[in-house]
């Protein structure tokens, strides 16, 4: 059968909690009154709050580097920094360049668009309750295929397809790739009932 690979080492945010600041709701509100003010039409204001895909919407994190604001401008206080570059967030809100994301820890904030990618990734079941527990990556989508590799929870995985109930996924290491299936209900990325190619 030959060795089956162990991704023991999750990759869960790393991030540092910054002082906190003033509200940043102050800046939003100055920008919408300048608008109306200047007899911008509601269209205009619109326009300015972001891409018209749907939202909420999973991506992934594009740098190992990424500050997190308080608000939507380089001028809010920076709350969280993530270190873990395709790190799967959810965009939960738009506003011109700036998407507010949520982790799977419930942290928001609100970063850089070019920060983030449309490449799906997913964290294996990061609110299992042990750190022990281990799940398998299959060469086919039933429980009981030949294991591909072993995962503890926390794994960043990259997420090809969902059918769903299981997701073609891979992950990469030491230069080599393992891809295989793995059951949708335990990702954080995916959404239960979303199917996708």
């Amino acid at each position: 059968m030959g060795h089956v690979p162990y991704f023991i080492h999750g990759h869960r945010a790393v991030f540092r909690k910054a002082p906190r600041a003033l509200p940043g709701t102050a800046c939003l509100v100055a920008v919408l009154l300048g608008l109306a003010a200047s007899g911008a039409s509601a269209q205009a204001i619109a326009a300015r709050k972001g891409t018209g895909l749907p939202v909420p919407r999973f991506v992934s994190l594009k740098s190992n580097l990424v500050n997190v604001r308080r608000g939507a401008s380089n001028d809010h206080a920076i709350t969280a920094i993530y270190k873990k570059r395709g790190l799967p967030v959810e965009i939960v809100a738009e506003w011109d360049n700036w998407r507010k994301i949520r982790d799977s820890e419930g942290t928001e904030g609100w970063v850089w668009h070019s920060l983030l990618s449309g490449e799906r990734t997913a964290l294996v079941s990061p609110w299992s309750g042990s750190s022990e527990e281990t799940f398998h990556i299959t060469a086919e989508p039933d429980s009981s295929g030949r294991t591909v590799a072993r995962v503890r929870p926390g794994v960043v995985v990259s997420v090809k397809s969902c059918d769903k109930q299981w997701c073609t996924v891979r992950l990469t290491w030491e230069k080599r790739d393992y891809q295989g299936f793995f059951p949708q209900n335990r990702l954080w990325g995916v959404y239960p009932d979303e199917e996708f190619e």
